[in-house]
């Protein structure tokens, strides 16, 4: 048996490998030891064999809810996840193996490369709409980049959407590589309307030292960055500082930030009741954008989500709520189950890479259906 987690969005610590039905394993925790939850490795054993695969530190992990009725994900050519048979009991997480391969992959959800995130960049540039924009670099030396999709008409709309604040999130920058691909497809009737009433500002990747490092939540140094929006700086948060500087130039009408919940086994949004500038025409932009994106995906759902802040009692130092507050603009947090959709579920591959990108494509729809009320 070999296990290994030296690649690109690795993590897991080998405690004990000497008995194929109790192999000890415990999740690295973020730099600054705050967060932990997501895991990432490739596990060889022979063929046929079954094996269990504790993970001994999953009762005191960032967000222990997240383990009740969740799968781990697993796959054998890293292009196609399903979920294995998994078991949270007394604080660990057992994961039932049974392999038709010499080795498998296995993680907290389907992860979503660097390299994979620089081909999303490097193939969209190609379009004639898009240009690249180099923000500044991380603390890890990385590309802050975004892409910028649309003519820069100063007339038009100007949409942005934030992806992977949280790096083990996944999800997220799956979704934007649905709505991204469906953007620059010139034969889709829904893009060719948006681009001709909007401008896209996109950073797929908010936070690719984490996504490296193999972090849940943090940057390099152990940041939130989703608690960073209303004093970032270049020494703690980058990514957020330099990110806040462009859309302070080119101005914000719509605001998409794309996350993933470890808890909740629904697909739904966290707008911005709470915030001090909240407003009759805030609450009928994002009435009218719940119910479009209803109609477009039956992923997405209104039941379930988080409790609305109070009016006035918004974080600020949260991207959507600060975007809401500093430019009167329609601003979401849209979530993601790590588990299934309880509403629309698939108990082989659960919530999965591919209904997140089709949940991007649905997003544009909802788009359309709000631009023109945006101003």
């Amino acid at each position: 048996m070999r296990i290994s987690a030296n690649f690109d969005g690795g993590n897991i610590q080998v405690i004990n490998l000497d008995n194929k039905d109790d192999i000890q394993l415990a999740i690295r925790p973020d730099a600054g030891g705050e967060f932990y939850q997501w895991f990432n490795f490739r596990f060889e054993g022979e063929v046929g064999n079954h094996y269990t695969l504790n993970i001994i530190n999953a009762g005191t992990a960032s967000y222990p809810k997240g383990w009740q009725d969740y799968y781990a994900v697993a796959s054998y050519d890293r292009q196609h996840w399903f979920r294995v048979p998994t078991q949270y009991i007394d604080g660990k997480l057992s994961i039932q193996l049974e392999l038709d391969c010499d080795a498998i992959q296995i993680a907290y959800f389907a992860p979503y490369s660097y390299e994979r995130h620089l081909d999303l960049l490097s193939n969209a540039q190609l379009h004639p709409d898009v240009n690249l924009e180099h923000l500044g670099l991380t603390l890890d030396g990385r590309d802050i980049t975004l892409m910028k999709v649309g003519d820069g008409n100063p007339d038009k709309r100007n949409i942005w959407i934030t992806a992977r604040q949280h790096p083990g999130e996944t999800m997220a920058e799956w979704l934007v590589e649905g709505l991204v691909n469906r953007l620059l497809d010139n034969d889709c009737p829904t893009a060719k309307a948006l681009l001709d009433k909007a401008n896209f500002f996109i950073v797929p990747n908010m936070n690719p030292d984490g996504s490296v490092r193999g972090h849940l939540r943090t940057n390099a140094i152990g940041v939130n960055l989703n608690r960073e929006w209303q004093t970032p700086s270049l020494e703690r948060s980058p990514e957020v500082y330099q990110v806040v500087h462009k859309m302070q130039q080119t101005g914000v009408d719509l605001f998409y930030d794309v996350h993933g919940d470890e808890g909740l086994p629904y697909v739904f949004l966290a707008g911005c009741e709470g915030v001090p500038g909240y407003s009759d025409r805030l609450g009928q932009l994002q009435a009218d954008f719940s119910q479009a994106l209803t109609l477009a995906s039956a992923d997405f759902q209104t039941e379930f989500g988080y409790a609305k802040d109070e009016p006035g009692q918004a974080n600020l130092t949260v991207a959507s709520n600060w975007v809401a507050q500093n430019f009167d603009c329609l601003s979401n947090t849209l979530e993601m189950p790590f588990k299934d959709n309880n509403n629309l579920q698939d108990p082989f591959v659960g919530w999965s890479p591919e209904r997140s990108i089709y949940l991007g494509e649905a997003s544009l729809i909802a788009m359309l259906a709000v631009v023109d009320k945006l101003r």
